[in-house]
């Protein structure tokens, strides 16, 4: 745990160019450059920010979707080639480490729901596959194998994500708990009332730092030459996300947000110090843990698999 400094983080409430993955990275290294002006040490997105959350899965019939799964397939991210080079150089130039949700396309065409980590160097540090898809997006990702629960050191700084309905997932949490985590990042696309509790509940819990990012979509952002758009999506009043973007402290203090209806970066300097301080009444790893009685054991075979 690094205590002796502050670490400044910017969670990125935007606008991906929906379905474009090449336009929405252009606006992905825009916030890069401004974060990183601004003194950053991480920046944060929304889930499947690139290229966007497939939103009609919860409007269509299941499987007729083809021509929206085949754009979807065609934009989404290859990790291990160029696609995140725009990205990369950003974070190289702003000298800023990047959290990037991501839709993930593997070698075999899969799709995982995932978040990548790019260091200040530009270079690939780390990724976590959501461990499983909610209710309709089964029927575009898969459960994530492979690189899961990922904690990255950011300079004694450990950062892990949990997406969307992850935080819900109490052995999930633990799982970070006990790999000394510091900071929990929260991509989400969840809109609901209940959410920004829930983000509270996490920091409180696990006396970390949690930032919750979600999106900014309309149904005016959803392109119109892909078919049926016209039938599924309205204008600018039918909000496919209204965002939900907080920055929680240790103990559930609110430090920024929530914000809505509307596009904001939010910007906080998180006192490291608070953690400590908050386990000295509780800490789920130490003091009031009782591994005596309770026990936790993480299967991590196949970590490296594609």
């Amino acid at each position: 745990m690094n205590l002796g400094r502050e670490f400044r983080v910017a969670a990125v409430q935007a606008t991906p160019a929906y379905l474009d993955r090449d336009a929405t990275l252009d606006i992905v290294a825009d916030h890069i450059a401004q974060a990183g002006a601004d003194g950053a040490d991480l920046v944060v997105f929304a889930e499947s920010f690139v290229p966007g959350y497939p939103d009609w899965v919860w409007r269509q019939n299941p499987w007729c979707d083809k021509d929206w799964y085949a754009r979807f397939l065609h934009q989404a991210v290859d990790v291990s080639g160029p696609a995140l080079d725009t990205a990369r150089t950003a974070a190289e130039a702003a000298g800023v480490w990047v959290a990037l949700g991501i839709t993930e396309r593997s070698a075999s065409g899969t799709l995982y729901n995932a978040v990548v980590y790019i260091d200040s160097a530009g270079t690939i540090a780390g990724l976590h596959r959501k461990l499983v898809p909610t209710g309709a997006e089964r029927l575009i990702w898969a459960n994530g194998h492979g690189p899961l629960l990922t904690v990255v050191d950011i300079g004694g700084v450990k950062v892990g994500s949990l997406i969307c309905w992850e935080a819900y997932m109490p052995l999930a949490r633990a799982a970070l708990y006990q790999k000394g985590v510091d900071i929990v990042l929260a991509p989400t696309w969840d809109n609901t009332d209940v959410w920004v509790p829930t983000l509270r509940h996490v920091a409180k819990e696990g006396q970390v730092f949690v930032v919750g990012v979600t999106a900014y979509l309309r149904g005016c952002d959803i392109p119109r030459d892909l078919p049926g758009a016209d039938d599924i999506y309205g204008g600018e009043e039918d909000f496919l996300s209204r965002g939900n973007t907080t920055i929680v402290a240790p103990g559930g203090e609110i430090l920024e947000g929530p914000v809505t209806g509307a596009t904001k970066t939010l910007t906080a300097a998180l006192d490291l110090t608070r953690i400590a301080a908050g386990r000295r009444a509780f800490d789920p790893i130490g003091h009031y843990a009782r591994p005596d009685i309770l026990a936790l054991t993480v299967h991590t075979k196949g970590d490296n698999d594609d």
